[in-house]
Order: C-alpha cells, then structure tokens, then sequence
C-alpha cells in the first residue's frame, strides 16, 4: 500500500509539475499573441490608407499602390495565421 501512495504522490508532482509549465507557456502564448495582434493591428490601419488611395488614384502610380496594398494584406493574412496556431 505505501508503494502505491510513493506512486501517487509523484504522479501528483509530475502532473502539478507539466501544468504550472503549461500555465506558464499559454500565459506568454497570450502575450505573444496580443504583441504579434498589436503589430497587425498597425498594419492593417497602414492598409486601409492603401485601399482608400488605390481607390482614388489611376494610371502609372495605381499598380505601385496596389502591389503595395496586395504585399501588406498578404503579411496581415499571414500575422493572423500565426496568431490562430497559437490558439
């Protein structure tokens, strides 16, 4: 019987051990993802200036705003991928 308390109790720890891990690991997930969401943020404002322009402007210097507009929707896109594999 004490050979099964031995095993439980460090069963206890083990599993105490791996959770305050865990806690510690999604609590700075959290704060990766609120960086890496803040960052995006940022950009995503810097895009809609783009499309409000790409909308005004034509000719020549429409094809550099919308090349522009397309490389920052597509890091966005790819900020938002990040911050969703984190969940």
């Amino acid at each position: 019987m004490a050979d099964l308390g031995d095993e439980m109790s460090k069963l206890q720890e083990a599993l105490e051990q791996q959770r305050d891990e865990l806690r510690v690991k999604m609590h700075l997930a959290k704060a990766d993802a609120r960086d890496q969401w803040e960052e995006l943020e940022k950009k995503w404002a810097e895009a809609q200036s783009k499309f409000g322009q790409l909308q005004k402007t034509a000719g020549e210097s429409m094809d550099e705003i919308e090349a522009a507009a397309r490389l920052l929707g597509d890091e966005i896109l790819k900020g938002y991928e990040r911050i969703r594999k984190l969940f």
